[in-house]
This record gives C-alpha cells, structure tokens and sequence, in this order.
C-alpha cells in the first residue's frame, strides 16, 4: 500500500515549516486549526522556545465554523490580534480541514492586510507535504514581498551602505537555515562565522540568529547559498527579483571556488562541481545517501571526492524520501516518496547513511551510519547527551568516519 508508514514515521508538515521559518522574525503566524494541533509544532518541531517567544496562535477552528465556513470570524480574530502586538507581518496557514473546505487563504490574507495595514500572507499548506515546502513558502513570501530594493550601485570593497552595512564583493546570503533541518544551537551563527572564515561578508541567515531587517537587505548580495531545500524558492525569487545567482550545497572542500563561479556566472547546482555521477539504476553504489536532497547530496559528493583522493573511488547515490524538486538532485539519484519505493531501492546495499529511524528497512547485512535529522525524528537522537552531526561546517568528520566505515566494511 503507498503513501502509507508502516514501519518509519513521517517528516514534519508544510505547517512547521512556515512556524519554524517565521519563529524568529517579528510576525504573526495563524494556523487555521482546530484547538491544540498546534502542540505538534510546539512540542515536537521547535527547538528554540527555552529561550526566544515567538506569536504563533491557533485559529481554535470549531465544527460549526467548518461546516459552514466562517471566515469573517478568523479574520475578526487575526486584527483583534494584531492590535496588541507591533507585528512586521501575519502569516495565515492552511491545514487539511481549510483544505478539504476550499478556504480562500489568499483572501483572508487581503482582508486582514486592508485592514490593519500589516503584510499579510495566505501560506499554501495543508499538512499535506513536506516541512521543506511550507518554510520555502514562507520565505519566498519575504524575498517576494518585503526584501528592499538596493540603493544604487554596488559600493567598493570595505565601504558601507547608508545603513551601515559593510558590503564587499562577494556578499552572501545563507537561504534554509532553520532547526528542522540544522538542529545544533545557535546554527545561524555557525553558518555565519563558517562563511566570514571563507572570506565573504554575511548579509543574512534566513532565518536563525538574523533579524528582519537583515533578511530585508538580502538584495544587496552577489550571491545566495542554498544550504537546504527550504532554501530553493527564495533563492529563485532573489533570482528573479534582483538576479542575484545562487549555488546549492553545503560548505565543504572546494566549495569557495564554487561559489565564485556562481558569483561570475549564473548560479550552479551543485557545490564541488567535478562530481562523478551515480551509478545506473540496475548497478548497486558503494553508499546510499538516505534523506534530505541537498544536506544528502553534498555529503555524498564530499565522500566521493575524499574517497578518490584516498584511492578508494567509492560510487554514492541518494534517495530522498520526500516531494524533492528534481534539480536538487544528480542524474542518477532517486526521488522515493514513500517506504514502499523506497525498499526496492536498497535491496542489497552495502553501506546506507541515514536517520536512525530508517534503520528497520534496511536489508539484512547492510553497515548503517546514523546520520539523524530533527524534521524526521524530532529529539529522540538530539536530546540531552545524544546530540545530532553539526553540519553547519564541520563534515569533515563526517565524512572521515564515513570512509573509515566504508574502508572497514567494503573490503
């Protein structure tokens, strides 16, 4: 049977992802829910309520409000709400009963921005897809909406902007960085200093340890890092607003090189851009990468370098297991949206990365190499003492590892 989880558990929905996204930038979210859905996110999804408040209201969605589709009382709701906080944005979330409904978000959105003058955005989300979908919303809405146009041309290396940004010219901005996806503390931070340590000006972190008003200044750079799928769609739309190119990948070796390129050109890909293609489908890869497309794919083309400059040569491919845009992903990898495609792809594999998690549907004799991810698994293999790979930066270790287990286990 398809689309059904018998043995694995699910990713966290298009819902968390606007939350998570939106959790640190001065807005309003609304799911439009029945009362308490939102603890899922709450409880489950969010790392960061120990220490940071965020307004994120439930609209308390009632049978009769279902059934006879009461929008003007939502709308009452969200500007009786927005009258007590000073709120930068609203983001209202659809989820499956708004769906199943045919509730008009859009225009609720319209309604409650002409009424409190405040940005208001309808969020295409029904619980339905992945978290990746709903925060790559969420910022395509800001990159779309609420980014500035820049001030006049691009100003020489070391002078600032009239609001006081130091620019230069390879200014970067860091596109999906939330903790569904990076779950160590403080990864926007990470991702920054990681960036500045390469020799680029930092513009903004969408959307961990930045603020609004630097992601509204994200026009101002010459290029944008996509360091998860969330990050693809406002990278397309910087694209397309201000033609600013963009690579995806997370930092590793060669990867400056790489993001000069695209600063010179028009946006690459891939990070290291000499990666080996999989394996055909019919032939077996040395390792599977199983999980998020872009996290996955530079691990694996990371692997595939080390290895060869360790004259190992070891074929990769990955799977990722949920609604992955294709150009995410090399020739070769593989797009499974469920446990039952993805079976028959890791028949007699012989090393697979993945969260812990999918461990039960791996074939007897594979080697496994945990690799666990919070919008998969949540805080059971990131809590406490267990704490999850940082790969903010530091895949070196990783990937040692990794070729020291293949070594092992290949031979």
């Amino acid at each position: 049977m398809k689309q059904v989880a018998k043995q694995i558990s699910i990713y966290a929905a298009d819902v968390s992802g606007v939350a998570s996204a939106m959790f640190e930038l001065g807005g309003m979210t609304v799911i439009h829910d029945p009362s308490g859905c939102n603890s899922t996110y709450n409880t489950h999804d969010e790392t960061r309520w120990y220490d940071h408040d965020s307004l994120i209201f439930i609209s308390a969605l009632t049978e009769r409000d279902a059934a006879m589709g009461n929008d003007a009382k939502l709308i009452d709701d969200i500007c009786e709400a927005a009258e007590k906080f000073a709120l930068a944005f609203i983001s209202i979330c659809g989820t499956p009963v708004p769906f199943m409904m045919g509730t008009d978000l859009n225009g609720i959105a319209a309604a409650v921005e002409k009424r409190t003058g405040i940005p208001a955005f309808g969020m295409k989300t029904n619980n339905m897809h992945a978290y990746f979908v709903g925060a790559g919303e969420a910022f395509g809405n800001i990159a779309r909406r609420l980014v500035k146009e820049p001030d006049g041309a691009k100003t020489p290396d070391g002078a600032k902007t009239p609001d006081g940004i130091k620019v230069s010219p390879k200014r970067i901005n860091v596109l999906g960085v939330t903790p569904l996806d990076f779950s160590a503390e403080h990864a926007g931070e990470k991702f920054r200093r990681r960036y500045e340590d390469m020799g680029y000006e930092v513009i903004s972190v969408w959307a961990m340890d930045s603020s609004l008003d630097e992601l509204l200044c994200a026009g101002k750079a010459d290029v944008n890092a996509v360091v998860s799928s969330a990050g693809l769609k406002p990278a397309k739309v910087l694209k397309e607003r201000f033609g600013i190119p963009y690579i995806v990948g997370l930092p590793g070796v060669e990867y400056a090189g790489a993001v000069d390129e695209a600063a010179r050109e028009s946006g690459l890909h891939n990070a290291v851009t000499k990666a080996a293609a999989p394996p055909p489908d019919d032939q077996s890869p040395d390792i599977i990468f199983l999980g998020e497309a872009v996290q996955n794919v530079s691990l694996a083309i990371l692997t595939e370098n080390a290895s060869r400059a360790a004259g190992q040569s070891l074929s990769t491919r990955v799977i990722s297991p949920l609604d992955t845009p294709h150009e995410l992903l090399r020739p070769g990898d593989i797009r499974a949206e469920d446990e039952t495609e993805i079976m028959p792809h890791i028949e007699g594999s012989k090393l697979i990365v993945a969260d812990p998690l999918y461990k039960s549907l791996c074939p007897a004799g594979a080697a496994f190499y945990p690799l666990p991810h919070h919008g998969f698994s949540g805080r059971m293999f990131n809590y406490g003492n267990k704490k999850a790979p940082d790969l903010t930066g530091d895949t070196d270790s990783i990937i040692r590892e990794l070729l020291k287990k293949a070594d092992d286990f290949l031979k």
